[in-house]
């Protein structure tokens, strides 16, 4: 680690502690999974050993080689928890100790047992219906997660805004609020309806101001969607930015995917990101490439080292847990220096413990990683 990073992290460190005790009212939405992480058997020896299939690479030439055949391929589940981006993103920013109101698909009528936790610690939860079911693949060099999200159909504009009380209860929470997310784009079908209701409906209920909250957003690789679509959403996020400071967060592979539809050809990251952010006409945009993150704000370029874990526990949620992070730097008013350092820092915590950091955890962990003790 260089002086630099050092005093980056002290800096941060520093910036946290002058902050503890903060009071942050944040909304988050829309979706919902049951995660199962599964591990992939390769060679079972006995009924309680296996060897798993390590690399994504492994298990597609597994998969391959059935061609024209058939296999048998073994899931053995190591986990079940909660899953989705608004959920994993708001479950950590809860265990920082934001208020924080979720409104979303985690079961109706009855909130389902893997949702409970959280939403007996939430200051509220608005269920929109039930949630999806993720099959999370893991291995050491990324993850496969296959999904299913019929049941998101039944979000709709006016399902949401009934759900709230209508636009007025809507533009109220919005006005108390210090930060506002609508996540996972992607598999919502009709998300860019959502956004459309609030841009025309309650947005003129609020008020104009140069004191904005953060709106965050994460679209949830958009590959399967078609480029006007993509477009589309993109257009929506940008008009966010006349009532909020909006943050769009993607992963190395997202950002390639956005810049593709935008027809920018930039093969290198810090181009990349540069070339997107031009495009959008938003406060910031971040992205998290697995050993690093970087973010664009006010046209200005920022990069930070993270701290690397070969070896991780859980890597599912990994992103979300960086996106709290970055968020509530954000929300804390910290330049975007610190808030990716707070970001890189909340996953790195994550994936070494499988669980969120809470506020005095992630003090004890920028500790130990500028002493080198993580």
């Amino acid at each position: 680690m260089t002086d630099k990073e050092s005093a980056g992290i002290s800096l941060l460190s520093s910036q946290l502690e002058s902050r503890r005790g903060f009071q942050l009212d944040m909304i988050i939405g829309v979706d919902g999974f049951v995660d199962e992480i599964i591990h992939v058997v390769d060679k079972r020896r006995d009924f309680n050993n296996f060897t798993r299939i390590e690399s994504i690479g492994e298990f597609g030439n597994r998969i391959a080689r059935a061609a024209g055949l058939s296999t048998n391929i073994e899931f053995v589940t190591r986990q079940t928890k909660l899953g989705g981006n608004g959920p994993i993103y708001s479950n950590a920013l809860i265990e920082y100790g934001v208020r924080l109101t979720y409104i979303g698909a985690i079961g109706l009528p009855d909130i389902h047992p893997v949702f409970k936790p959280m939403a007996e610690k939430a200051a509220a939860v608005y269920p929109l219906g039930e949630p999806g079911h993720t099959d999370a693949l893991e291995f050491t060099d990324g993850k496969i997660m296959m999904g299913k999200h019929s049941v998101f159909a039944v979000i709709t504009w006016e399902h949401f805004k009934e759900t709230l009380g209508g636009v007025q209860k809507i533009a109220g929470m919005i006005r108390s609020c210090d930060l506002f997310g609508m996540e996972n784009w992607t598999m919502i079908p009709h998300m860019s309806e959502i956004w459309e209701g609030l841009i025309n409906e309650v947005f003129p209920l609020l008020p104009d101001g140069s004191k904005k909250p953060v709106a965050f957003f994460d679209v949830a690789d958009p590959e399967k969607r078609t480029k006007e679509d993509i477009l589309n959403a993109m257009g929506l996020i940008g008009r966010f930015e006349s009532k909020f400071k909006t943050v769009l967060g993607l992963n190395e592979k997202e950002l390639y995917e956005i810049a593709d539809v935008f027809g920018i050809k930039e093969a290198e990251l810090k181009s990349a990101a540069m070339a997107v952010y031009d495009k959008l006409g938003i406060h910031c945009l971040v992205v998290h490439p697995t050993k690093e993150a970087v973010c664009v704000a006010d046209h200005v370029y920022y990069q930070a080292d993270g701290p690397y874990c070969p070896s991780p526990k859980l890597t599912t949620g990994a992103g979300d847990n960086f996106n709290a992070g970055f968020c509530l730097a954000q929300s804390l008013g910290l330049d975007p220096q610190s808030s990716l350092l707070l970001g890189v820092a909340s996953s790195g915590y994550y994936v070494r413990n499988a669980h969120s950091p809470t506020f005095d955890d992630i003090l004890e962990f920028l500790n130990n990683w500028r002493e080198g003790n993580i």
